[in-house]
């Protein structure tokens, strides 16, 4: 019995408070039958929850579809809900039950749906200069039984809010980061439990956040505006039909709150003893606040929450509690995390203590902080005295292990310190172990580095004063990320902001959303996410819609490169970072020792057949002629400038063969000739590499690629200086930003640019998943719709095993070796896919599934011997192959 399970709108479950007027419908099939493929699907959506009329129905569709369903010719209305289930049918004519029951609500959906005024703190109590946060309050009768009860929110900076006493949603650090000058998302609550008949308040606290806080190193003020403000609609359905809308208006009041300062680099400080208690509540008596001001602020940018938010995702508890040589109190939490310590405390009113905040611990043991430049990572909390006391913060967050504790005394118990951690509530969908521990913490490294860095954008660090969106280190990283979690929602918001961030030229800035000078963008490699980005998420989600939204983005990248360079096939002018960070740079220097103009063209050819290859995917046939050739011309310049007439590469660096071999861009003799080369270097390096953030992510992918796993193998097992196994050693739990950013005396290699919490190096988590596990996608059937599994063992692993939630179900690929002569492969792949498999090394004569033959076996349509072992086609279903 096959069922429809896991439906989602716009990759969500249930999601409320959308504002896609064509929203997508995906699922997936759970059924024990091998090469189980969808037929057709019926699709119906209602009104009603009992299904007793329809609004639309797609009637029995002949497709496989079954991932971002479009749902055509349905014109939905704002703040409706929309029921839906599926049925479908198999080739084999089977016909599932209907799904359960699920539905999507659309929001607010467009900017004259706004009733509400901006309001803000009056200046007069609130000048500009002030750090305080404000309060805002407004009461309001509800008269009548309520049906449903929805609040729409939004501000300049940060907010929370309270119904009633009660915190309002679970996210932090809304509305989130965008380019608020041309999008700003609003959020949608569900409160129709919050509120009670007769009198109610709504109570919020406004934060600078990124809005007008600090920002980057020299700690800009102001970015977007000079003053927070508030945006809210609450709308009310009673049981009687009848509606009423509560807004933002210059009714409200407004309060000085305990937080005295609260930044997203420096902390927080807060005085318990300015608490209000009860001031969301309708009974508090609020004579002495003052009313509120009214802003003329645009409503045309305000979006729709895009992405997940980020909550409160996991506690940790503390490890240790040290007492460093110089006499400090230091609570080790045992990972280098992002968010918060929440504590209790219990002592006399006015004392202060603070928690300040960092990765490491120097060489002697002490508390360090000097690689977090300017960003003070300081919470100061001033007690009220009495009961028991419970903290955490509000608009800040910290990324740090240690925790130095200042003025709490000598009775300092673990157990009232507790690490709250923060990121973008994206879904986990990659796992990945082998038989390696120092491979398994690399991973564990990986992913923490995820987490600690997508916190609404995808930053570079997130501890020192800089936590930008990098739009280098998010291309670099996105295709791991795409294992680990689902971030297609993460990047669709990010993406958005770059296309909106975009200059006119089409240049792209170095950070999303962009905050840094005027002068500050358009470095090949970081630019360049504005293409390989959307690539990746089409290429991982079969997201076809993502390709359709940047595409105008894609092409003015393009166009920008190619008006640069003093050939238009060549990029060879302009700004860039170059091989950042490679070990062979010159001293003194963060740029590799590969020509900078050398990446440049590079990258300018890979975008090109990208933008080739997304103009075919959408039926463009005059831009797919037009990007097919200019690929051609780019690639035939790039051999013209930088391939010798004997077919030797001009730069000879790690970086510059592998990007010429991950690109394509060198047939016959200089191919093989940089194949070559690239050994010899290793070799030369004793298998070390010397890559930076331009080669590192593509280095062992090219290995695997012709043929030399074994040298990949090499280079991952390395435990000395530099490699990512070097890290591990010296305890990392996260990924750092320079290969020895602790060295072997436990210096350091910086007090400038020395984050421990660094993604970028962690695009190893791609090689691992995609070779050594083998499990990757089909470039013309996208989304995992079709699988590719070719996992290759290597020497120093005994088994792998790794797994991955597609939009279709869940893969699983696994190999062990529990001997020399014995390979053991168990493999899954999700109902309404196939797969290729390649099992290495394998004969067919000797090879058994389950026990079985394979001409005895149901689910396998092709077998072929090959060279390098046995490929065969798949169809769903669980497979144990051994040989």
């Amino acid at each position: 019995m096959s069922i429809v399970k896991k439906l989602r709108c716009e990759y969500k479950e249930n999601p409320i408070g959308i504002d896609c007027r064509q929203p997508r419908i995906s699922w997936q099939i759970q059924s024990d039958t091998r090469s189980w493929l969808q037929a057709a699907y019926q699709i119906q959506i209602s009104q009603d929850i009992e299904f007793k009329s329809f609004l639309w129905d797609s009637e029995k569709v002949l497709s496989n579809q079954s991932v971002h369903v479009d749902i055509h010719n349905l014109v939905v209305e704002k703040c409706n809900r929309y029921y839906y289930h599926v049925r479908v049918w198999s080739d084999q004519g089977e016909q599932t039950d209907w799904s359960e029951i699920a539905f999507w609500e659309m929001g607010l959906l467009q900017a004259s749906d706004w009733h509400a005024d901006w309001i803000s703190a009056p200046t007069e109590q609130f000048p500009l200069e002030t750090e305080t946060c404000p309060l805002l309050r407004h009461t309001f009768q509800v008269n009548g039984h309520v049906q449903r009860a929805r609040i729409y929110a939004t501000s300049l900076g940060l907010y929370e809010m309270k119904l009633n006493g009660l915190s309002v949603g679970e996210q932090t650090f809304a509305p989130g980061w965008t380019s608020y000058n041309h999008r700003l998302q609003y959020q949608t609550y569900d409160v129709t439990d919050l509120l009670t008949s007769g009198g109610n308040a709504i109570g919020v606290m406004l934060g600078n956040g990124w809005y007008k806080g600090k920002l980057t190193g020299r700690e800009k003020k102001n970015m977007y505006g000079d003053r927070t403000a508030f945006l809210m609609q609450l709308h009310i359905q009673y049981e009687d039909g009848t509606e009423e809308i509560i807004t933002s208006n210059p009714n409200w009041r407004a309060a000085e709150s305990p937080v005295l300062m609260s930044e997203i680099y420096h902390g927080e400080t807060y005085d318990a003893r300015l608490e209000k208690i009860n001031w969301s509540t309708a009974a508090y008596d609020d004579e002495g606040w003052f009313p509120v001001e009214t802003l003329q602020h645009s409503k045309d940018m305000v979006v729709a929450q895009e992405n997940e938010p980020v909550r409160k995702i996991e506690e940790i508890s503390p490890i240790a509690l040290i007492t460093t040589p110089s006499g400090e109190t230091v609570i080790d939490m045992g990972q280098n995390m992002v968010g918060w310590v929440r504590f209790t405390i219990h002592s006399q009113s006015g004392q202060e203590v603070t928690l300040q905040h960092a990765e490491v611990l120097d060489q002697e043991g002490n508390f360090y902080t000097d690689n977090l430049r300017n960003a003070k990572q300081t919470i100061r909390y001033m007690l009220k005295g009495g009961a028991p006391e419970i903290y955490e913060p509000h608009f800040t967050f910290q990324g740090f292990r240690y925790v130095k504790l200042t003025g709490f005394g000598v009775a300092v118990r673990l157990a009232d310190f507790t690490g709250i951690v923060l990121h973008s509530d994206m879904e986990r969908t990659g796992y990945f172990q082998c038989s390696d521990p120092l491979i398994n913490q690399l991973q564990h490294n990986i992913l923490w580095g995820q987490k600690g860095n997508f916190l609404d954008v995808p930053t570079d660090c997130p501890q020192r004063d800089e936590r930008l969106g990098w739009t280098g280190d998010a291309q670099m990283f996105i295709r791991t990320s795409a294992f680990l979690m689902n971030v297609a929602p993460f990047f669709s918001k990010w993406l958005h902001d770059l296309a909106a961030d975009q200059l006119e030229n089409g240049g792209v800035p170095f950070v999303i959303p962009h905050v840094l000078s005027e002068n500050s963008h358009s470095s090949a490699a970081w630019g360049d996410a504005a293409i390989i980005c959307p690539w990746v998420i089409y290429q991982c989600y079969g997201d076809k819609r993502i390709l359709e939204q940047q595409y105008e983005s894609m092409k003015a990248w393009v166009s920008y490169i190619r008006n640069q360079g003093e050939n238009e096939f060549l990029w060879n002018t302009g700004f860039h970072f170059g091989d950042w960070l490679g070990l062979d740079a010159k001293p003194d220097s963060y740029i590799g020792a590969t020509d900078r103009d050398f990446i440049a063209t590079t990258f300018y050819a890979y975008s090109v057949s990208l933008l080739a290859k997304t103009a075919k995917v959408l039926s463009n046939e005059a831009d797919w002629e037009l990007y097919t050739r200019l690929y051609a011309q780019t690639r035939h310049a790039f051999q013209q400038e930088f391939v010798t007439s004997s077919g030797r590469l001009s730069v000879p660096t790690q970086t510059a063969n592998v990007l010429a071999l991950m690109f394509d861009l060198l047939d016959g003799t200089a191919k093989e000739r940089a194949v070559k080369k690239l050994l010899e270097l290793l070799e030369e390096s004793k298998f070390h590499l010397t890559t930076g953030f331009v080669g590192t992510p593509y280095l062992n992918l090219v290995l695997s690629q012709i043929g030399h796993t074994d040298a990949a193998y090499q280079l991952l097992f390395q435990q000395d200086y530099p490699s990512w196994l070097y890290q591990v050693t010296k305890g990392a739990t996260t990924i750092w930003e320079h290969w020895d950013g602790i060295k072997e005396d436990g210096s350091f290699w910086s007090k400038d640019m020395n984050s421990f919490n660094h993604y970028a190096y962690g695009a190893i988590g791609d090689w691992l998943y995609r070779c050594v596990a083998g499990i990757d996608v089909d470039e013309e059937a996208p989304g995992y719709k079709h699988i590719h599994i070719k996992p290759q063992p290597g020497a120093g692993l005994t088994w792998v095993e790794a797994k991955l939630e597609s939009m279709y179900g869940w893969i699983h690929a696994e190999w062990r070796q529990p001997s020399e002569h014995i390979m053991e492969i168990r493999i899954s792949i999700p109902p309404n896919t196939t797969a290729s498999i390649l099992l290495p090394n394998a004969k067919e004569t000797h090879l058994r599934e389950n026990g079985a033959a394979l001409n005895q076996t149901t689910g396998i349509s092709e077998i072929r011997q090959t060279e390098t072992g046995v490929s065969l086609t798949l169809g769903s279903g669980t497979y144990s192959f051994t040989y």
